[in-house]
């Protein structure tokens, strides 16, 4: 669709749970274009259940893709966006569930909650060489994750909806939006220089609850 449009576009395989892999796509992105200017950490993967039913393989998987693609994603990206000084804009996938604990969502929240505070210090680090840093935390949203997560365990995508260990109705709140939206609002985020990007109006309950008990904690200490 983008070449349709007349954008030069560059396409390049890439697995980044390994640090010289995304090393690769950063060498090649500078060899091609010269620059980058707009870097996004936005791969991911989620499994869901009990936290004691997960197994080390499901934390490793989540962690390896979750918070150390994005870590990776910087360490490739950030030193060539210095070293260029045009500025530029680093974006890291996260989530509402790094945000808030969730049931049947522990691994995951986990990895996302460490993407969170991974990029509230990157952007104190990075703001002195005049590049922005966001950190995306969306609720539900109209994409391929979970058939995509069920691949990556290599379970069988059909019967991803059979699955015993899928989320209780209700543990998974909020309505589902369009990547469009999503898009949207982080272009708006981008372009204002934002922490946080949200995406959904439910959260703004959410979080308000969570920042009454960090408050109530606090005046009792």
């Amino acid at each position: 669709l983008l070449r349709e449009r007349g954008t030069e576009v560059l396409c390049v395989r890439t697995d980044v749970t390994q640090r010289a892999s995304v090393d690769g796509l950063a060498e090649r992105v500078f060899q091609h274009f010269g620059a980058a200017h707009l870097v996004c950490n936005n791969a991911g993967i989620a499994i869901a259940g009990p936290l004691l039913q997960m197994t080390p393989d499901d934390w490793r998987l989540t962690m390896d893709i979750d918070f150390w693609g994005v870590v990776h994603g910087v360490e490739a990206f950030a030193p060539r966006l210095i070293e260029q000084k045009q500025g530029g804009h680093i974006l890291n996938t996260a989530s509402m569930a790094g945000l808030v604990g969730m049931s049947w969502l522990g691994v995951y929240c986990a990895a996302k909650f460490a993407v969170v505070g991974f990029t509230e210090s990157l952007r104190r680090e990075l703001e002195v060489h005049e590049i922005g840093t966001s950190v995306l935390c969306p609720m539900i949203v109209a994409t391929d994750i979970t058939a995509n997560s069920m691949r990556m365990r290599g379970l069988e995508v059909s019967k991803a909806v059979a699955e015993p260990d899928q989320p209780p109705a209700g543990a998974l709140r909020g309505g589902v939006i369009g990547t469009e939206e999503v898009a949207r609002r982080v272009v708006r985020g981008i372009e204002r220089n934002d922490l946080y990007i949200l995406t959904h109006p439910e959260q703004r309950e959410l979080l308000r609850r969570r920042a009454a008990r960090l408050e109530e904690a606090a005046a009792l200490s």
